[in-house]
């Protein structure tokens, strides 16, 4: 015969399995198989990360429902869509981005620095990836040599920072 102290352990795990049901029949997830992979996701008009991590697929968890889906690249034509996520499943997003024509040299470089380095990056209001891509010496946006308002918005939506930099033609340019 158990003793208490076991019935009362399971007891509580079987609780907590129980919940962890709930919670999972009360959302769905979305995965998201873009090309390519570092586009920047927005879901109902708020920034939740890149495509893809490392080339992995990301899943993000949605309520039951129909979502706006925006998806970003600088390089890419935007694409926007609808999806339907259902309670407890897994809707899987695959698209293929149509690319844009190249931009033209001279150029200068933007490099970002934040702690959250799924971080949204926004130059004049326009989405061009996240923090980690342009995060160190061998990594940048390059730019035409210009004036422009850069953004670098967090993840959690807290703390964003924007600042006016001047990029130059060969030099780099740090936000932080």
């Amino acid at each position: 015969m158990p003793c208490a102290d076991h019935t009362a352990m399971r007891t509580l795990i079987l609780l907590a399995s129980a919940s962890l049901v709930c919670f999972a029949a009360d959302s769905g997830r979305l995965k998201t198989e873009i090309d390519p992979g570092r586009a920047g996701v927005f879901i109902d008009g708020k920034y939740v990360g890149p495509a893809a991590n490392f080339k992995i697929a990301r899943t993000y968890e949605l309520s039951p429902g129909e979502h706006e889906v925006r998806l970003a690249e600088p390089r890419y034509e935007e694409i926007v869509t609808k999806v339907t996520v259902t309670a407890g499943k897994k809707t899987v997003l695959k698209q293929q981005m149509k690319p844009l024509p190249p931009a033209k040299p001279p150029f200068g470089q933007l490099r970002t620095e934040n702690p959250d380095h799924f971080a949204a990056v926004y130059v004049n209001e326009r989405y061009m990836g996240h923090v980690d891509e342009f995060s160190n010496f061998a990594q940048g946006l390059l730019l035409n040599p210009g004036t422009y308002e850069v953004k670098i918005a967090p993840v959690n939506g807290q703390n964003p920072v924007t600042k006016t930099v001047t990029i130059e033609a060969n030099k780099t340019a740090v936000v932080k």
